[in-house]
Formats: structure tokens, C-alpha cells, sequence
């Protein structure tokens, strides 16, 4: 069973996770900005998984910003999109967008839903899978 494709500019891949209250690491819930460089090296791994069968290695980000904060209690997506195939090389723009967002005020455990997510994390990465045989 494969179900490895051609490594096509345009291809997504797309995760989704809660941010956990043991990742918070500043006051006010926030959590590091490795937390979303992390991420982006989880969803990396499946594009490559997925177009190369693969789990590929990272060789250099670019171009890292950190646009808004990611808080503990978070829900957040994470998206690479393929931008560059190369022989090897494969780049790709990532998104960390913010979800859904704890709400202390009405409760300990109160949530919502965003009604537009929040882009926190933006970056280009390179990763190099091996040569075909």
C-alpha cells in the first residue's frame, strides 16, 4: 500500500493540535517560539513522507516571524505548502494560524472558537530527501 505522489509546487499538508498547559513557558500562558518551529518539522516530515517516502531531514529555515503569540490552551493548525522541488531540495512556506483560544474570564476551562484564525507563525524551510535509486 503506497500512497506516495509526485512532489508537486501547491501540495499541502495540514496538522492540527491543542497546546498543552505543560508547553506554557512565559507569563500569560505563552509559549516559545520553538514550539512552532517544531510543529513546522512535524508537518515537513509527512510532505516528505508523502512525496518522497521519506522522512526527509531539515537543512536551513528562513525568513522566521513571529506575527502574534501562541498561548497554552490553544488550538493551532500548522501548513506547509510545497513552494520549490528540486533534485533533492524541497522548500516550503509555513503557517502556525491560532483556532480556537482559551477564555478564563467565563471559566477555567472555557474556550472559543476564533472566528478568523489568528496567523501567529509564518517561515521557509528547505528539507533534503535522498536521491532516488
Amino acid at each position: 500500500m503506497s500512497t506516495r505522489g509526485p512532489a508537486t509546487v501547491g501540495m499541502t499538508v495540514t496538522h492540527r493540535r491543542y497546546v498543552p498547559y505543560s508547553h506554557a513557558h512565559y507569563a500569560g500562558n505563552l509559549v516559545d517560539g520553538a514550539y512552532s518551529l517544531a510543529a513546522f518539522g512535524d508537518v515537513a516530515t509527512e510532505m516528505c513522507i508523502r512525496t518522497d517516502g521519506d522522512e526527509g531531514l531539515f537543512a536551513s529555515y528562513s525568513d522566521v516571524q513571529f506575527q502574534a503569540p501562541v498561548r497554552a490552551g490553544d488550538c493551532i493548525e500548522i501548513e506547509a505548502t510545497l513552494v520549490r522541488v528540486g533534485l533533492r531540495s524541497r522548500e516550503m512556506s509555513f503557517e502556525v494560524r491560532v483556532v480556537t483560544r482559551s477564555n478564563p474570564a467565563k471559566g477555567e476551562s472555557a474556550a472559543v472558537v476564533l472566528n478568523e484564525p489568528v496567523v501567529a507563525t509564518t517561515a521557509r524551510g528547505v528539507v533534503v530527501v535522498p536521491a532516488l535509486v
